[in-house]
């Protein structure tokens, strides 16, 4: 079996690829329980300068992998550099930081001497997706090749270029061989891996329904598993926010990565006073966002990953207009041979809409009209998702109580764009997973927390 992935710009096929078939799966993984047991040795310090080199190398290669994201999955350029810049700033966080952050930590007891101690699982499965191909990867490897743990990755299959390149990369760091390693497979040979009694643990981004069965055969075997999953979390504009500054950032938010973003705003919950004006300063701005060849350096925004994904998007915007939403920008599908769907804008939005209800993985934005702050937290709690949302007010008191308190979700932001950073953890409630990647609390997921009590 081959393994295909095509530009969706031009639908021009960049790389075929092998299948491992069972034995070869087998070997990989018995080849990583072996390196695990002497990578788990290393040093604090020796792991720290391979992965400082990592991210040297990432940086210093960075215009040949933004071309090979950009080729694989369509992402804009632009945003394909920022995002292996965003690689390389987790590689330093990690270097500098797991020592302090798996040091023992003394407990008093009866005991004479009581501590807790923090130790690698072993060999890590990651099932990852395609839009982000590069960061998705580096916030799992490094918090976990630096905490001792080795990595099998299985990448989503469009972006297998993606996925030797990092494999390459971290062999030229200096990183022993088989520390980590890519699994050419499909999804269909996930629960091969997941049930080897080598593999200790799996973390799986990418949708709701992959979660359950990556999580389902986890649970069958009894072992521990992270899910960050999809999302349609609000983004609430008060009555008092900087209109024109809220929907600029709100516009940005909805159309990062083309809007194939978990944490990407999709639903805005507008109070009644402002709605008009907030609409209107939206639309002009997604209206002025320009999509073409992903390459080309003139364009804001790129393609989506496949047609398949664009013609499901257009599908779930027309439901929602049969059922009594309105389109006031986009909602056409282009012409010509890319997976282009314009920025579009739907408004008169209700419950029971794919365009309230679901997760719309592209570039459309949903406009929901609240009476007033109680109502809008409703609406903005009123979903199966709970990854990451934002609220806009100048009252920055308010807005700090509303992110604590009222909004149901992993991460809130106060007049800010949703984002995942190394320094802080990331993950969701409800439909949208468990369990934390990223800060400290992302390191310990994957780590033994043994006590340890002399007595």
């Amino acid at each position: 079996m081959s393994i295909k992935s095509t530009n969706p710009y031009n639908n021009q096929v960049v790389g075929t690829y092998t299948e491992l078939n069972k034995q070869e799966i087998e070997q990989k993984i018995e080849a990583a329980q072996h390196a695990w047991l002497q990578w788990k040795k290393i040093s604090f310090e020796q792991k720290s300068k391979m992965m400082i080199r990592l991210g040297e190398l990432l940086l210093a290669e960075k215009e040949d992998l933004a071309k090979t994201i950009t080729a694989e999955m369509g992402k804009a350029i632009k945003e394909s550099r920022a995002e292996i810049e965003k690689c390389a700033s987790v590689c330093t966080y990690y270097a500098k930081n797991t020592q302090e952050f798996l040091k023992d930590e003394l407990v008093e007891t009866d005991a004479q001497k009581s501590y807790i101690s923090y130790q690698p699982l072993g060999v890590i499965l990651a099932v990852m997706p395609w839009n982000f191909p590069f960061w998705q990867v580096f916030r799992f490897l490094a918090p976990n090749l630096m905490g001792g743990n080795c990595g099998l990755l299985k990448h989503a299959s469009n972006v297998s270029g993606c996925a030797l390149a990092i494999e390459k990369l971290v062999s030229k760091a200096g990183f022993p061989d088989n520390v980590f390693s890519v699994l050419l497979v499909s999804g269909k040979n996930v629960a091969q891996v997941i049930e080897h009694k080598h593999v200790k643990a799996v973390t799986l981004t990418g949708s709701t329904e992959a979660g359950k069965k990556v999580a389902e055969k986890a649970g069958s075997v009894l072992k521990k598993c992270v899910l960050e999953l999809g999302g349609s979390d609000a983004y609430v504009i008060l009555e008092d926010a900087d209109l024109e500054q809220s929907a600029e950032l709100c516009v940005n938010a909805r159309l990062i990565n083309n809007g194939q973003s978990c944490i990407a705003a999709k639903r805005f919950i507008v109070l009644k006073p402002i709605a008009e004006k907030f609409t209107q300063l939206f639309t002009e701005k997604m209206r002025a966002k320009t999509f073409g060849d992903p390459s080309n350096e003139e364009f804001e925004l790129g393609t989506m990953a496949n047609k398949t994904l664009r013609n499901q998007l257009h599908q779930q915007v027309e439901d929602s207009v049969k059922a009594g939403a309105k389109c006031i920008l986009g909602g056409r599908i282009p012409e010509g041979e890319g997976a282009f769907y314009p920025p579009t804008v739907l408004i008169n939005v209700k419950k029971g809409m794919p365009a309230f209800d679901d997760e719309m993985f592209g570039p459309v934005a949903s406009i929901i009209v609240a009476d007033d702050l109680n109502h809008a937290m409703d609406l903005a709690n009123d979903t199966d998702f709970g990854l990451g949302g934002a609220v806009f007010t100048s009252d920055t008191e308010k807005g700090n109580d509303v992110a604590r308190n009222q909004i149901e979700a992993g991460s809130v932001f106060v007049n800010a764009n949703v984002k995942s950073d190394p320094r802080l953890p990331f993950g969701g409630i409800k439909q949208s997973g468990y369990g934390r990647e990223l800060g400290k609390n992302g390191l310990l997921e994957f780590m033994n927390i043994k006590t340890v009590c002399v007595g």
